[in-house]
């Protein structure tokens, strides 16, 4: 009987009979076959998927950072338009049509003051062109008198249309044409951009809280609606209560500057009015710089008057106009409102600093409304020490321009003999 290839086949990993088994392999292998478990090339890989991960969305970010933060100014822009839009609607307009005159209102506006702005500042530069000789010869003059030297301005001039520096700023200012136009056709699709994602949030407000809350279970639908509403009282609030502001001061800049005789008063009392109210904390001082300078060039007396009138209407917007009109809209602390347009600028820039304080008022009321409060215990070191002697000056003033026959004299003195004997 023939043998087959299974009879003849020498299996080589058993040991032949009467011989010991051979010993696995050491070494390196062995060790990297018992000391590396199954699971650890996985982890690696995925390890390494988890790390591009993160890679590529850190860059997608980056990359759409910018029109993110367009999205976030757009938000707060249709949170501000909302009282108004949502006043229309409730009239009979449709949202679309409300949120198109709302923008057309502030379109012209916009186009109104950067037209008067423009005008002045080209006024300004054309009388400085045309004086420009004026202001050299006096600069001459005085030089040749101080140094005894004998310049003309011929000379000057050809010395500074002949000279190097002057040649290499108009070629370096000739290369930057191309930047600069880019950067003005860059801010006009931003602004674009910012304006069409504000009017798509106006107009379709309810329906995108709807949508919000449809993914939402009912008891969260609630907290996000009621979150949309704080946002929009505080936001609009603080628009409408610095437009308030911003109108009053001009109107008491204009009738400053009219009565002084300083050219271009309506469009410096806009600028005041605008600037120092939708800057905060330095945007009054900022603002009364252009007035100065140009009040400057009529007389410098004027400009005094103008430094003086700027501080004196800060106090009183400070402490009698800004409580009256902010207290039911952005009533928080100036140290907080101060805070939060530094964290706002270092956070996103100048659009940190706008959106800042209607923020800031909206986390406030949002958190006030679920944290509870308690009544303070009657500790002297809690409520601090109490004033001495007797009413505030205000009040005492009030009482005496008042007189004594007045119904409420008698009770406002019984009120400083109940605090005289607390004390």
């Amino acid at each position: 009987m023939a043998a087959t290839d299974e009879n003849l086949q020498v299996k080589t990993d058993a040991a032949p009979p009467g011989t010991t088994p051979p010993e696995p392999p050491s070494g390196p292998v062995a060790a990297a076959r018992a000391g590396m478990p199954r699971w650890l090339p996985r982890a690696m890989v995925l390890a390494l998927a988890l790390i591009a991960c993160f890679q590529l969305g850190s860059w997608a970010f980056h990359q759409v950072t910018g029109l993110l933060i367009n999205v976030l100014i757009a938000f707060f822009l249709a949170l501000a338009i909302e009282p108004a839009v949502s006043w229309m609607a409730a009239r009979g307009l449709r949202r679309g049509l409300a949120t198109g005159l709302v923008f057309l209102g502030v379109m012209i506006a916009t186009a109104g003051f950067v037209f008067l702005l423009s005008s002045m500042l080209a006024g300004q530069v054309v009388d400085m062109v045309e004086d420009f000789p004026k202001y050299l010869d006096q600069l001459i003059s005085w030089v040749n008198t101080t140094f005894h030297t004998d310049l003309s301005r011929v000379e000057v001039q050809d010395s500074l249309l002949h000279s190097d520096w002057l040649q290499k700023y108009v070629q370096n200012s000739a290369t930057g044409v191309l930047d600069v136009s880019g950067q003005v056709l860059g801010a006009l699709f931003q602004l674009l951009t910012i304006t069409l994602f504000s009017f798509y949030f106006a107009a379709d407000g309810p329906r995108l809280r709807r949508a919000l809350c449809s993914v939402l279970p009912p008891a969260k639908q609630a907290e996000v609606v009621r979150a949309w509403e704080i946002a929009v009282d505080k936001t609009g609030g603080y628009l409408y209560s610095r437009g308030l502001m911003a109108l009053i001061s001009g109107i008491a800049h204009y009738i400053l500057l009219q009565a002084l005789g300083v050219p271009y008063a309506p469009v410096l009392a806009v600028w005041v009015g605008l600037v120092s109210q939708f800057i905060p904390t330095i945007g009054t001082y900022l603002a009364g710089a252009l007035p100065m300078l140009i009040a400057f060039t009529v007389d410098p007396w004027y400009a005094l008057w103008v430094l003086i009138f700027v501080v004196v209407y800060q106090q009183f917007e400070n402490y009698m106009l800004q409580p009256k009109l902010t207290a039911k809209t952005v009533d928080i602390h100036p140290a907080v409102a101060f805070g939060s347009v530094i964290a706002g600028t270092a956070l996103l820039g100048a659009v940190g600093a706008l959106i800042a304080i209607p923020a800031v008022a909206t986390l406030q009321a949002f958190l006030g409304a679920y944290v509870k409060r308690y009544d303070v215990t009657d500790d002297p070191r809690a409520r601090g020490p109490r004033r001495r002697g007797g009413a505030p000056l205000l009040a005492r003033m009030r009482r005496a321009l008042r007189g004594p026959n007045h119904p409420d004299a008698e009770s406002a003195a019984d009120a400083e003999a109940r605090e005289a004997g607390a004390t």
